[in-house]
């Protein structure tokens, strides 16, 4: 036996060893944690649409309303409905009976109950007239209509979320880069000092304040550093990444020109007929004046087609089953119910539905000038941001000469330390006043398609 065991141990440990790392592997692939993943800006945003936890719920919510629709077809088609009694008696039903007509204090039980009683039918009901049911139909069906446009607004939501997001990032690490080039410049220039100081040609404070200048901008860096770690973690909740991911973005801060609308009253036609919160509000008044015909239908007849299929039994204990009788009767027929005096509820109930319908409309006129407003200013801020552009454009390469001139006179022992400093803080600034236009300007196209509708897609898509 025990030569058996050991022969077993040298079978199945180099297939343990073997197995072993294949599953630890297998394990590995299944979680991956810490991968590098690189990112463009489109890939951001189809990931973050399959992802998003907001865009899920609407998802679900037009699912369920698509679901209400097939619940309220349920009052015009027929109801089928099967039933079945058992009854076991236990004291007998008794009657009494005049054992002679001539003396009526004279009676007779008689036992009119058996052991057992079954009861077996089939009763089916078809709407013929209804008009409350077909009213209840058609509120449905907007209403499915009106989850789907909240479903078009949230994705819209969601992508230009992810795309603010994105830029977040971008202009978080260009701060950082920009912060970096002027520590590099400064710390060349703190070699410069140190050299010229050795042949006497700078003084020692020109080194002083080169030194200085590099240990001030240190803790901008470390800012800056930690805000484009907070950026990213933002961006990767916003996508539904994983947090221990490590995300590269493929995309930069570039200034692409984009066509938008010459005027404001373009613009507005154009947001009103695509922006899913107008299509809502319109069928938000849509299904109020369909909740008016649906209270005023309470006021109606409704006539039900009924038809009943019924056998039934009784025997005592001791007969089986099979040796009963079971008559069947059936009978079909027609219901007619309409309500003569509700206590005023059918009316105020029709005043109500009214009274919705009157602050829809009158929510839609309100966002209709909300939207006018926000179209002209989100456009605004987009012409704004380009001229910003193309000054800064120009000033950031007049800054860039104006900094080699003055390290060059400074390095020839003709330019001071002032000098050098004001060059670099003014190249400094055009840069980054650069990079905040060419932000401001991709966030205010972000902004703008969002007004405009453009970042919704159409319900035929979806």
């Amino acid at each position: 036996m025990c030569i058996i065991k050991q022969h077993l141990l040298h079978l199945v440990s180099p297939l343990v060893c073997f197995l072993f790392p294949v599953l630890l592997f297998a394990a590995d692939i299944g979680e991956p944690r810490g991968q590098e993943l690189m990112l463009s800006l489109d890939e951001a945003v189809s990931i973050g649409l399959d992802r998003n936890r907001d865009l899920e719920i609407a998802r679900l919510d037009r699912d369920i309303a698509g679901q209400k629709v097939r619940e309220a077809w349920a009052g015009v088609l027929p109801q089928l409905d099967a039933e079945f009694d058992y009854t076991r008696t236990l004291e007998p039903v008794v009657i009494y009976f005049p054992e002679d007509i001539t003396d009526p204090t004279k009676l007779t039980p008689l036992e009119i109950s058996q052991d057992n009683a079954m009861v077996a039918s089939l009763s089916l009901s078809q709407p013929l007239f209804n008009l409350k049911a077909f009213a209840g139909i058609r509120a449905s069906s907007t209403v499915k209509k009106i989850s789907m446009e909240a479903y078009r607004q949230t994705e819209a939501d969601v992508i230009s979320n992810i795309k603010t997001a994105y830029y977040n990032v971008l202009i978080a690490d260009e701060q950082v880069t920009i912060l970096e080039q002027s520590i590099s410049r400064w710390e060349t220039a703190l070699r410069d000092s140190r050299a010229l100081f050795r042949e006497g040609v700078a003084a020692d404070i020109d080194t002083l304040k080169a030194f200085l200048s590099v240990e001030n901008i240190k803790p901008d860096l470390i800012q800056a550093r930690n805000r484009a770690v907070v950026t990213r973690t933002q961006l990767k909740n916003s996508i539904g990444l994983d947090p221990l991911s490590n995300v590269t973005l493929s995309d930069s801060l570039v200034y692409q020109q984009g066509k938008y609308p010459e005027d404001i009253a373009s613009a507005y036609a154009e947001a009103v007929s695509a922006r899913p919160e107008v299509r809502q509000l319109e069928l938000q008044v849509e299904a109020e004046t369909q909740n008016v015909s649906a209270a005023r239908a309470e006021s109606f007849p409704a006539v039900t087609a009924v038809g009943l299929l019924e056998a039934q039994t009784q025997f005592d204990d001791g007969v089986a089953i099979e040796d009963t009788d079971w008559p069947v009767t059936s009978s079909i027929g027609l219901q007619l119910s309409m309500p003569l005096f509700t206590g005023f509820r059918i009316s105020s109930q029709v005043e109500q539905a009214k009274l919705g319908r009157l602050q829809s409309m009158t929510r839609l006129e309100d966002l209709k000038a909300d939207i006018r407003a926000e179209v002209e200013m989100k456009l605004s801020n987009l012409e704004e941001a380009c001229k910003r552009i193309k000054v800064q454009d120009r000033t950031i390469r007049t800054a860039e000469r104006s900094y080699e001139i003055t390290l060059l006179r400074f390095r020839e022992g003709i330019g001071s330390q002032l000098e050098l400093a004001d060059a670099e803080l003014q190249l400094n600034k055009a840069k980054t006043n650069y990079l905040q236009a060419v932000y401001d300007y991709l966030v205010a196209r972000v902004e703008c398609d969002k007004a405009l509708g453009r970042t919704a897609r159409p319900a035929d898509d979806l």
